[in-house]
């Protein structure tokens, strides 16, 4: 399924007239595992957090700087779904939402997203001057760079709007 998805995902690229750039690399379950496959690619690499608002039961996928530190409670709060009450969602979840099983979080399956998903961005990922930004493409044995205007435009033409914060600013 992994493969139908991706080739269905890098079809969407192609017809949205996106370029990409692809390295292939052994199946990695942390960014920690990844960069050492990808730290030629330089720009923006990412770190996903699939999450869940245990009061509302929505789901968020966070999108940020592959090295950033993420407290879930401040960013409850700037949320406004208040501290304590960001999750991580189950495998479940994600595999329901997004296609995609652990170690696969990615805002690029977005595509199978029905709009109960809610994205958070990094703005450091789109605004840092970053010439590529990257992503797993349905699958985590591969990464994926595209430019962040491209990347905004694939987030759009999924129907998504994110949210995007100053993590280095907002987030302490």
């Amino acid at each position: 399924m992994a493969a139908e998805l991706r080739e269905a995902l890098e079809r969407r690229l192609r017809d949205l007239g996106i370029a990409t750039v692809i390295a292939e690399h052994p199946q990695v379950f942390t960014v920690e595992e990844m960069m050492s496959h990808v730290q030629q690619m330089e720009g923006g690499h990412s770190k996903n957090l699939f999450l869940k608002d245990k009061k509302k039961k929505g789901f968020w996928l966070v999108t940020v700087l592959h090295n950033r530190q993420v407290n879930l409670n401040e960013l409850g709060k700037k949320l406004g779904v208040g501290s304590g009450n960001l999750r991580f969602a189950d495998e479940n979840a994600m595999l329901e939402k997004l296609k995609v099983g652990q170690g696969c979080a990615t805002p690029l399956a977005l595509f199978c997203d029905q709009g109960d998903v809610r994205l958070v961005l990094d703005a450091a990922l789109l605004h840092g001057g970053h010439e590529k930004v990257y992503f797993h493409p349905m699958t985590n044995s591969a990464t994926m760079g595209l430019s962040p205007d491209d990347f905004l435009k694939f987030v759009r033409s999924t129907g998504h709007d994110p949210i995007i914060i100053h993590f280095d600013e907002d987030i302490q």
